[in-house]
Parts: structure tokens; C-alpha cells; sequence
């Protein structure tokens, strides 16, 4: 693998347990990207909190920017509260993309994508196109 930086994910859920399950997944696929799991309240609770998905977000970034995938709709507020927040709160917003994907399939074909050195919106194309895989193939 090259020193070259890869683009980062960072994985949202309303649960914890969601987002590590999902970043365990994926880092599984490519071990050499950073891959941040965020999901709940610092209580435990369910939820999202934006300065948590913000340092999420900081973490995943090497250089190359960071595809951040979400769960819920309120996720995605809370990654785009953390964007809006920019450099107030170390976050690049020009190296920030938030992928309309499905949360599972989404993070594992952006960290192989990822893996390969692929730029940013190539990683965040794969992700979102991750929407129409397939999980039944029916010989066709």
C-alpha cells in the first residue's frame, strides 16, 4: 500500500452498537482505512450529537477527505450540523462528503474503494451506488 493518504469513513447511527458493528464490518474489508464509528448520546442513549460526529469526522480525515455515512435522517442532520460548524470545530467542509447510501453495503464498498486509493467522489459514487446491489440473484 501507498503513504499516500485514502479517504476516510466515518459511520453514524442512532445506536453505538450499530456503528461499531457496521465499521467492524467494514474495517474487515480494508484495514488500512480509517474507518470512525459514532452513534449515540453520551449517556448511552439513542441518539446523535453533532460535536461527537465533528471529532468523528477529524479522526477519519488523513488528507483525502472523509465519506460519512448515516443511518436516519437525524443523523444526517447531526453529521450536517457538524459540517455547518466547519472550522470551529476542525472540520475541512470541502473534504466532507455525506453519501446517500445504505449505511451497511454503503461502508463496504467505500472502504475497498477507499483501500484502492480511489479520490474522495470516487468513494462517495461507490457508496451511493451501493443502493442498488443486489441480495437475492435470481440466475437472470
Amino acid at each position: 500500500m501507498s503513504d499516500a493518504p485514502t479517504v476516510g469513513l466515518v459511520v453514524v447511527s442512532h445506536a453505538r452498537e450499530i456503528a461499531d458493528g457496521v465499521a467492524r464490518l467494514a474495517r474487515a474489508m480494508a484495514p488500512d482505512v480509517r474507518i470512525v464509528a459514532v452513534g449515540g448520546l453520551p449517556d448511552g442513549s439513542l441518539g446523535t450529537d453533532a460535536t461527537a460526529v465533528a471529532e468523528a469526522i477529524r479522526a477519519a480525515d488523513t488528507g483525502a477527505g472523509v465519506v460519512v455515512l448515516a443511518d436516519l435522517g437525524g443523523a444526517v442532520l447531526a453529521v450536517e450540523t457538524a459540517v455547518e460548524l466547519g472550522a470551529d470545530a476542525g472540520v475541512e467542509p470541502s473534504r466532507v462528503r455525506i453519501s446517500e447510501g445504505p449505511l451497511v453495503e454503503g461502508a463496504v464498498v467505500g472502504a475497498v474503494e477507499a483501500a484502492g486509493g480511489s479520490p474522495l467522489e470516487e468513494v462517495l459514487a461507490v457508496t451511493e451506488a451501493a443502493r442498488a446491489l443486489r441480495k437475492r440473484h435470481s440466475g437472470d
